[in-house]
This record gives C-alpha cells, sequence and structure tokens, in this order.
C-alpha cells in the first residue's frame, strides 16, 4: 500500500497530551467525540476498499 507524504505528515502528532474524562464532559465535548467517532469509521472503510 502506497502512503503519501501528505497523509503521513497529518498522522503526525502535535505533542499534546490531552485527557478526556466522560464524567467532566459537557453537550459539546459528546458530540465532538460522536463526530470524531463516525470519522474515523469512515476513514477505516475507506482504508477496507483500498
Amino acid at each position: 500500500m502506497k502512503v503519501d507524504k501528505k497523509f503521513m505528515q497529518s498522522r503526525q502528532s502535535d505533542g499534546r497530551d490531552i485527557e478526556f474524562s466522560q464524567e467532566l464532559a459537557d453537550q459539546d465535548d459528546l458530540e465532538a467525540q460522536a463526530r470524531s467517532k463516525a470519522a474515523d469509521a469512515r476513514q477505516h472503510a475507506k482504508m477496507k476498499k483500498q
């Protein structure tokens, strides 16, 4: 599988270590988490097709 340079650059860490607490999450956090999970699922499905 060929991985382009732009993709690899996007996968590099920005160096921030951020913790997530379900107990402290507000509605915006929960919506962002749901969007993130949906995006991950789309990306995994796209990668499976290739």
